[in-house]
């Protein structure tokens, strides 16, 4: 017990200096100088060696324009420890008194003490770069390297010339850097992503981009291409990055990797055209398996995405002759996945499709493999309205990986199954869970078709609405596109003015789009932005507006002023972050 009062006694000074340095530094960041320099006051008293409350004690006093006292306390201060860094609170404080002469003697005087001692160089050089004296901490950090040549000071340099706007000599400083230091790479490429973020006129990437061309032609070190790859890549400029990797791995053909990273970047961005030369290019220089099987995969399902119901059979012949090539096993999994996904959703051969996965659970899968094969045989018997075999699907999902990622996404599959089915009730309970779902995309979904049958049941206790509309989504799920739409429209004509109108013309405009009609889509999303303006499917109608116009009928005006009604007025959409990106595209700053 004598021990436990003998800590508290102990860490209770430590508890209260805490407390105070904290409520100090509140009103120091709220600009209350007057009652930070109180606090400050007593913890310099009571901690004197502590450099950091001293100087928050000086700039309150500057703050508050008590220059003669801030000039007393640094005086005493330097009597009694000479530090080298205080003279640079004396110069400046004599700066701040418009006293040019006595802060730049001072200065100078700090600048000496690294003359004296090259390991004064980083407090001293700390301490100017802090008070934006950028020449003197120039000098500073020239001083320090003529005293200790070992030392390099490049990077700190390179910052301060571009502070003066010096941009080339920046850029030329610290790719320089970067090469002879190649393990401070991502610590440059960092600097030089921060400012081409904000490079709005593109002066800075242009600056950027010609520096590393200059060292691509002048020597045929890889890592210059490298570096011009890591460059286009962040300009989203795909195409050029990848001719840069095509030259590195010509001359290196060690791995693929990187070109491996940048097909699944390319994909992850629809960048298709690119992402395909990128996949056929790898399929030509590699022969591993896994990773042809893998690049046949993606490059298939690009040729699925886009094929018409002619190219139906060719497509269906390629798969065929690829599960031959490689052989049914574990390490085919995901093209036979693709295979019966294709049997069911695009030809509406069920039972093969069934029998590809049902022969796929016998083959000895890991956790994730065999929840992938289930995921799709779920989706296949309920796209077959086999409600209640799906559900038992997804459930043993949500069992066999308990909290992961992909029994999330099972559990709002089989809320949705149930939501198809018209069970309201069990599909309401599912998805007031998984509104609450650390994934975005999941909570949104559930969120939307939370909102959707509860609006609707308080509107309509019998539901009359909401059945048809559960009814002409699952069709919109078959992708039985013109009977949805019939539905969809019969919904608008009988329910015209209900809670259900909005939501009803959004399905509507996304099924005309489905078809290209691209014309009589955009008059759906502007009746939701007309007359359902305090919706929930604002934001939605504003999106899907601006994307018709940057990628289907360009007007690049259009396309700007309904991502602006997003980025101004729904900061909270889900669309909001691809909204401000596509804007900024729009505008001309690559740089995002």
């Amino acid at each position: 017990m004598k021990k436990l009062f003998l800590y508290i006694v102990l860490l209770f000074p430590m508890f209260v200096f805490s407390q105070n340095e904290q409520l100090a530094q509140n009103y120091f960041d709220r600009g209350e100088f007057d009652k930070a320099i109180l606090i400050y006051e007593d913890l310099v008293k009571g901690q004197p060696n502590n450099y950091n409350y001293f100087q928050k004690q000086i700039a309150c006093y500057q703050q508050l324009n008590q220059l003669d006292k801030a000039e007393t306390i640094i005086s005493n201060r330097i009597n009694k420890t000479k530090q080298s860094n205080l003279y640079i609170e004396l110069g400046y404080n004599y700066q701040l008194q418009k006293n040019t002469d006595k802060a730049d003697k001072n200065y100078k005087i700090a600048l000496e003490k690294i003359k004296e001692n090259p390991n004064n160089v980083y407090t001293v050089a700390r301490d100017f770069e802090q008070k934006a004296l950028v020449e003197q901490a120039i000098e500073a950090y020239r001083l320090g390297n003529l005293g200790n040549p070992d030392a390099n000071f490049d990077y700190q340099v390179s910052l301060l010339q571009g502070q003066l706007g010096k941009i080339d000599l920046m850029i030329d400083t610290l790719l320089d850097y970067s090469f002879r230091f190649s393990v401070n790479l991502p610590l440059v490429q960092n600097q030089l992503t921060r400012f081409m973020s904000e490079d709005s006129q593109k002066a800075f990437s242009d600056s950027l981009k010609k520096a590393l061309l200059i060292r691509t032609q002048k020597t045929q070190d890889l890592f210059w291409n490298q570096f011009m790859s890591w460059f286009f890549i962040q300009q989203k400029d795909y195409g050029k990055a990848f001719i840069q990797e095509k030259a590195i791995f010509k001359r290196n053909s060690d791995n693929l990797i990187n070109i491996i990273n940048l097909a699944k970047l390319t994909i992850d961005e629809k960048e298709i055209e690119t992402a395909t030369e990128i996949l056929n290019f790898i399929l030509l220089n590699t022969q591993d398996l896994e990773l042809q099987m893998e690049a046949h995969y993606q490059l298939t399902s690009i040729d699925i995405d886009k094929a018409t119901t002619k190219e139906y059979p060719i497509i269906k012949e390629k798969l065929d002759l690829l599960l031959k090539k490689y052989g049914i096993s574990p390490y085919s999994i995901r093209l036979q996945i693709l295979s019966a996904h294709f049997d069911a959703f695009y030809l509406k051969q069920f039972e093969s499709a069934k029998t590809v996965l049902t022969k796929a659970l016998d083959l000895p899968l890991n956790n994730y493999q065999k929840a992938d094969v289930k995921m799709e045989l779920a989706d296949v018997l309920l796209l077959d309205e086999k409600f209640n075999q799906a559900i038992i699907y997804y459930a043993q999902i949500e069992d066999d990986l308990e909290n992961d990622q992909m029994a999330h996404e099972a559990s709002l599959k089989m809320a949705k199954a149930s939501y198809y089915k018209g069970d309201f009730d069990w599909a309401q309970k599912q998805f007031t869970v998984l509104k609450s779902s650390t994934s975005q995309l999941i909570a949104n979904d559930s969120m939307e078709l939370f909102l959707l049958i509860s609006d609707n049941t308080v509107e309509d206790s019998t539901q009359v609405a909401l059945k048809k509309f559960s009814k002409a989504d699952f069709l919109a799920y078959q992708n039985k596109n013109t009977e949805a739409l019939q539905l969809f429209e019969t919904i608008l004509a009988q329910h015209k003015g209900e809670k259900i109108e909005d939501v009803t013309l959004l399905r509507i405009g996304k099924l005309y789009e489905k078809q290209n009609n691209f014309l009589q889509a955009l008059s759906l999303y502007q009746q939701i932005i007309d007359k359902h303006a305090e919706g929930i499917y604002i934001d939605e109608a504003l999106f899907f507006s601006a994307e018709i116009y940057r990628k289907q009928l360009p007007d690049i005006e259009k396309a700007k002023a309904y991502y602006e009604k997003i980025i101004f007025s729904h900061e909270d959409s889900i669309y909001f972050v691809e909204a401000r990106n596509n804007y900024r595209k729009l505008r001309g700053d690559t740089n995002l």
